[in-house]
């Protein structure tokens, strides 16, 4: 589907043209032009990329090829760029959608396969006129990038009432399957989050420093705040992550130790029938000439040896809290 914006002097003065108007548009140096592809159709990918703008080859088949790396790339008269949305919730888990962005000196084409709340925010806005100001499409982009970014704030918070819920596990007496399926499924979601904030990070870097000619000056501080924000949620994807290894570490530790704890058990009731299996197993030969065979008293001598030796093992035992 094709939604497409006019602006002029920062007012929206149409939107949703044919392919044939846009193409007016895009000949009109005076206008701004915002075109968003929401899961558009290959006829509709033709039209835009190629019949409209022009694109490159190269930057349309990055658009249209899913990628799980955010990137920037500067063309002649526009820069290309992959980033990521993403979402969470306890039912549907982890989930991102890739945004691409075409940023020229007066035109903003984006693309995503999904449809996003960041991007119907932007139109809201854009439609309410609150979004130009100051006025341009690097503003547009600006403005898109930062509610995306803010959508990493409820994801990281998420993942971090898990990592609580995952330590609560540790001490507590779960079983270690339940433990086990919940920390794999976290750390899976911290490790593709911690792919996509990089790289987005360090694109950002890029524009904020001012090394693409689509962004004006004046942006960049806006650009840097963008930095200064996923270098944040950088930090703290990295914190709850070595949490969560700590908390492995923990389990690990923790099993070790019941498995040292039934292991000790054993021993020591192996150690307190010892006195039985010698004594037993002594009378139990049943030689011919064997006098014990023959004694009046064996029998009671050899309960209570067996017993006096019984109940020293088990003291022992107790003072060494085997039992």
């Amino acid at each position: 589907m094709i939604h497409s914006f006019i602006f002029s002097d920062g007012k929206l003065v149409g939107r949703d043209l044919e392919v044939e108007a846009l193409r007016l548009v895009r000949a009109d140096k005076g206008l701004i032009l915002w075109v968003d592809l929401d899961n558009a159709t290959e006829e509709e990918i033709k039209n835009i990329l190629e019949g409209v703008f022009q694109f490159h080859p190269l930057s349309i088949e990055d658009c249209v090829t899913p990628s799980d790396l955010p990137k920037v790339e500067d063309y002649e008269d526009y820069v290309f760029m992959v980033t990521h949305a993403v979402d969470f919730t306890r039912q549907d888990k982890f989930a991102t959608t890739e945004v691409d962005f075409f940023l020229g000196k007066d035109f903003l084409v984006t693309f995503h396969r999904e449809p996003l709340r960041s991007v119907a925010t932007l139109k809201e806005r854009a439609i309410k006129n609150t979004a130009l100001a100051p006025r341009g499409p690097d503003r547009l982009a600006h403005t898109l990038l930062d509610i995306i970014i803010d959508g990493f704030a409820p994801v990281v918070e998420e993942l971090r009432t898990e990592l609580e819920e995952i330590e609560e596990l540790v001490l507590g007496p779960s079983s270690s399957k339940a433990f086990m399926q919940e920390m794999l499924h976290v750390r899976a979601d911290f490790s593709k989050l911690r792919q996509i904030i990089r790289p987005q990070r360090d694109m950002i870097e890029r524009l904020a420093r001012g090394e693409s000619k689509m962004i004006r000056g004046k942006l960049l501080p806006y650009f840097r705040d963008l930095r200064d924000n996923l270098v944040r949620f950088e930090a703290a994807v990295n914190g709850y992550h070595d949490r969560l290894l700590m908390s492995f570490d923990i389990y690990l530790n923790k099993a070790a130790f019941e498995a040292n704890e039934g292991i000790k058990f054993l021993t020591a009731l192996t150690a307190i029938t010892l006195p039985v299996m010698v004594v037993g197993t002594w009378f139990g030969m049943n030689f011919e000439d064997m006098p014990e065979l023959k004694s009046r008293y064996g029998y009671q001598i050899a309960f209570g040896v067996t017993l006096v030796f019984t109940a020293l093992a088990w003291v022992y035992l107790r003072r060494r809290k085997w039992f």
